[in-house]
């Protein structure tokens, strides 16, 4: 047998899809413009896609039943076959194995897929599970015929229902369970149970039992629907938490005394079906449509309400052509927004917001009248079938078009819901709710909507002028300044100039009637403010601040003007406002608060004017912040207002940058010195003195001082600056005419030069002796001065003076010569002593002597010592005179090694001069050649030991040379590649 889905046939009704594609087009007519262009590339699928199973059956097909996948058809009298869906090539067939005449009425397939109900004509039912082969009776269901089967859905396994409502045709509702396992010995039967719960009357009679539903709300609460042709009841009751697994029947008996709750309507056309809509898998039902006589039942499942679980419930009428006699529906099927009614020869779809019929599928004579209609509640998928042939419809997208009957029916929020993901739709919907908005004079909500649409600005915001609505129009600006994006610049500018007009009439609107709008006035003011404190478009107001300015003062609102100034930090305005107002204290405050040194640097004068204190508590404050170089022409303007307050917070501010800061600009220090001189003479000193002594210390112009403090006549000021000057005689001089002692302490202070103290100090005393006629002080300067000597003073002295008054002085200083006399004396014996022990040691070393054995080496070059001139240290080393010499010159430095070449010479050069003393010489000559003979041998002599001076100062292994060569290399780098080539 061919496989169920191998290959589709599609049957698409073409004529359908072009009438759905001309009613949703036509729907889209008085739509206000947009900014969207609604294009579509290529045709849209259709809602519910009908395909064809490509099977032929084997027989007529009686009954069908899918759910979770599982397909189940009853074929002909006695044949079962079962299709997994996820394994459609694989079916599965099974012989019911009945020889009466009983056919197949019913089958029942759980939520699972796993349980199968097969129900006979004959009042028998069978059960048979997915995971076995055997068809099994149940023998407690014997004698009753079963119209309808509510599963648990909560209980129900692959091996058990759990407790399960069934439904009779005598109206009858039995609770039972299955189990799939093998029963005890004694019990071999699949049903643990079968016993009656209630039973249902209509007009006094047992109605049949057509369909039966059990869901679970909240607080273990469960709701039981029931239908027979012409009523549908509701059984509300709670089960105890645990107890699930007793069955329902608690719940019938809690509604036993009461009324059965239940709908009724007059036509019956022998039988009704209801169905239910979950949206997701194991979830409640959220939705349900009922068929009966009257037409359809449809609405919403409200699970809080405590006394009935339908809930927005309309009735659908069948259209004329629907004849209850001759064509009456057979089935129905609830999808999110549609219900689909089966008629003998045709599929209608009805959607259940506005009750229209958007969808019609006729279908063939050839396949035979259509039979039934089923939902897979897992998959989703439709299933269809006639005695020859089963269909398939899929459905896609079945929201798509609900937004444009939301917006019909003015819910716009639910239309919005279902064109999120579709931006020229959701335009639609947000100008359609505007434009409803604006005729119900709701302006706000309309401006809020139209801001969110693409809708032509220009039109939108001349609707609210000629309305004359401005608060509209101002939030539908606000609105769309808040969709702009930062790129669209120009668009931003407009906004933000247009939204501040109109904040600043509506401001002037309200100040003007005055009285009880101060609550509406402040809440505008602060509104304005937000806006103007907006980071989003702050670049915007700030690039165009000079048109807001310009605004403002047209306006006169000048408390909006400075706020504005302070949030685009534009202080510089701010700060001249309060200046212009008289109001210092508050512009220092913007200065002091927001530390701007240009700022500081501008208003520091006008401030300084009024308020001298505070402004130089701020500057203090500022501390290092400040360039106190650049509040000079601040501080100097006190000399225009003669304000005592001013100069003594000049004179504090810049002792504070002297000694707090330690200030070292040379302008400060003479500024500061200048105020010393002109208010504060009492400072004036101190601070020189602890200025410093030196030049290099000195942070101010001496020169500048020197006049300054001449000018006032400050004299010890001046020998002050001369010292540091090292003008000494000025120092002394100027000294002289103030005081003595102070003329005594700047003649001792040129140290190193006894001349220049020598020539102060007898200023002092001529000027001692002369102008004040003072002996005694005269005699003292002597004392203070060891330079000075009664012959230095004497010439001093007029003539009259006797010399009583310097015996003492005269005396004292023949006795300093005498002494001094004696000193020398000393040093000389100490003197001849020294040299006369120098001349002892010199004779000592001439006579030491050394033993050297006949076998001693050389040192260097380890060959016999005695055959050739030789050195014998004080170490014990021994050298030859040429190894030594060849170790000890690389040593010598540059001018000792030539120095020892030119020795090396004259040696040469005094050598033949020696032999001649081997000839006879003449005997008229002997005097004279004994003579040159002596003179040569001396020459000799001396430049030997010069050579030897240079060479044999000291032993070349213990001496210094050594020790200065401990960092060399033992080969010399530039022989190296020669010393390693000769190793190879």
């Amino acid at each position: 047998m061919a496989s169920i889905l191998d290959g589709y046939e599609d049957s698409q009704n073409t004529r359908q899809s072009a009438q759905q594609q001309s009613r949703l087009s036509t729907a889209n007519i008085g739509i206000t413009h947009s900014g969207f262009v609604n294009v579509r590339l290529e045709e849209e699928k259709p809602i519910f896609n009908k395909q064809r199973i490509d099977f032929t059956p084997p027989e007529r097909i009686n009954h069908l039943a899918v759910c979770n996948n599982q397909l189940c058809m009853s074929l002909g009298k006695d044949t079962l076959l079962r299709i997994d869906l996820a394994k459609p090539d694989q079916p599965n067939q099974i012989e019911l194995g009945r020889k009466d005449d009983s056919k197949v009425y019913r089958l029942f397939l759980d939520p699972t897929g796993s349980h199968l109900l097969i129900c006979l004509s004959t009042s028998e039912c069978l059960y048979l599970n997915r995971n076995t082969q055997k068809v099994r009776g149940l023998s407690r269901w014997r004698g009753h015929l079963v119209e309808s089967v509510a599963w648990n859905k909560l209980l129900g396994s692959e091996t058990s229902t759990g407790p399960v409502l069934v439904g009779t045709s005598q109206g009858i509702i039995f609770e039972a369970e299955i189990s799939a396992t093998e029963g005890s010995l004694f019990n071999t039967n699949p049903d643990q149970y079968f016993r009656q719960v209630h039973s249902l009357e209509e007009d006094g009679k047992p109605a049949p039992v057509c369909c039966l539903e059990v869901e679970r709300g909240l607080e273990n609460k469960y709701f039981i629907i029931a239908t027979t042709r012409k009523r549908l009841f509701q059984f509300v009751g709670k089960v105890a938490e645990g107890s699930e697994q007793q069955g329902f029947g608690s719940i019938f008996s809690q509604n036993h005394d009461l009324l059965p709750s239940f709908q009724e309507f007059p036509a019956n056309m022998g039988y009704s079906e209801i169905t239910f809509y979950t949206s997701k898998l194991r979830t409640s039902p959220k939705a349900f449509a009922w068929m009966m006589g009257n037409g359809v039942l449809y609405g919403q499942l409200d699970y809080v309400r405590p006394d009935s679980l339908l809930s927005d419930v309309q009735v659908w009428d069948y259209t004329p052509d629907i004849d209850l006699s001759l064509n009456k529906p057979i089935s129905i099927v609830l999808t999110q927004f549609h219900f689909l009614l089966l008629l003998h020869d045709r599929v209608k779809a009805i959607c259940t917001l506005n009750g229209q019929v958007v969808y019609e599928d006729v279908f063939p004579d050839k396949f035979g009248a259509l039979k039934k209609m089923i939902k897979d509640p897992v998959g989703g998928m439709v299933w269809i079938y006639t005695e020859r042939a089963v269909f398939r419809y899929h459905i896609q997208r079945e929201a798509r078009d609900v937004w444009q009957m939301y917006m019909s029916m003015s819910k716009f929020d639910l239309a919005k819901e279902y064109c999120r993901d579709r931006p020229e739709c959701m335009d639609m919907v947000l100008a359609k709710e505007a434009e409803h908005c604006f005729q119900n004079k709701r302006y706000i909500e309309s401006a809020k909507c139209y801001a969110l649409t693409q809708n032509y600005f220009e039109e939108i915001a001349l609707k609210f002028i000629e309305a004359k609505q401005e608060e509209a129009l101002k939030e539908f600006l606000l609105k769309k300044l808040n969709n702009l994006k930062p790129s669209e610049r120009t668009q931003i500018t407009l906004l933000v100039t247009w939204l501040a007009e109109l904040y600043l009439n509506r401001l002037g609107q309200l100040e003007s009637d005055g009285g009880g709008g101060a609550v509406v006035f402040k809440e505008t003011r602060d509104e304005f403010h937000q806006f103007l404190c907006n980071g989003k478009h702050r670049d915007c107001l700030f690039n165009n601040r000079s048109t807001i300015y310009d605004l403002l003062a047209s306006h006169g609102n000048v408390d909006d003007m400075v706020y504005f100034s302070v949030v685009m930090q534009d202080y510089e305005r701010v700060i001249s406002h309060y200046c212009q107002h008289d109001d210092y204290s508050a512009a220092l405050d913007v200065l002091s608060k927001h530390c701007d040194q240009k700022l500081f640097y501008k208003f520091s004068p006008v401030l300084m004017q009024h308020i001298p204190k505070k402004v130089v508590d701020a500057w203090i404050q500022m501390g290092k912040r400040l360039d106190p170089k650049k509040l000079i022409p601040a501080l100097m303007n006190y000399s225009q207002m003669g304000s005592s307050q001013q100069i003594s917070e000049t004179i504090r501010y810049m002792e504070f940058c002297v000694y707090e800061l330690t200030v070292t600009e040379e302008a400060i220090h003479n500024y500061l010195l200048s105020l010393y001189a002109k208010y504060k003479p009492d400072s004036l000193l101190w601070y020189l003195e602890q200025a410093g002594t030196r030049a290099s210390e000195i942070h101010y112009d001496l020169k500048y001082a020197l006049r300054l403090c001449a000018e006032n006549g400050y004299l010890r000021a001046c020998v002050l600056v001369y010292r540091i000057m090292e003008l000494y005689e000025e120092a002394v001089d100027l000294a002289l005419q103030v005081d003595v002692d102070l003329a005594k302490s700047c003649a001792d202070l040129p140290e190193d030069d006894e001349e220049l103290r020598k020539k102060l100090w007898l200023k002092i005393a001529r000027h001692v002796v002369q102008e004040e006629k003072d002996v005694k002080k005269a005699m003292n300067c002597l004392s203070s001065c060891n330079l000075l000597k009664i012959e230095d003073i004497l010439p001093f002295f007029p003539d009259f003076v006797t010399i009583d008054h310097f015996k003492e002085a005269i005396c004292g200083s023949l006795a300093e010569y005498n002494q001094h006399i004696d000193e020398l004396k000393q040093e000389m014996e100490e003197a001849t002593e020294s040299a006369k022990r120098i001349r002892e040691d010199i004779q000592e070393m001439r006579n030491k002597y050394g033993v050297v054995d006949s076998q001693e080496k050389c040192a260097a070059c380890e060959f016999p010592l005695l055959n050739r001139p030789f050195y014998l240290f004080l170490c014990g080393h021994m050298f030859h005179y040429d190894c030594l010499f060849q170790e000890v010159t690389p040593h010598l430095t540059p001018f000792k090694q030539s120095r020892l070449e030119e020795l090396q010479k004259k040696l040469a050069v005094a050598a033949p001069s020696s032999k001649s003393r081997h000839r006879p010489a003449p005997k008229d000559e002997g005097d004279t050649a004994s003579l040159g003979k002596g003179s040569a041998g001396a020459s000799r002599e001396q430049i030997k030991s010069d050579m030897d001076d240079l060479i044999a100062s000291e032993c070349v292994y213990c001496g210094e040379l050594m020790i200065k060569a401990i960092d060399k290399p033992f080969i010399d780098p530039g022989k190296f590649e020669e010393e390693k080539s000769g190793w190879l």
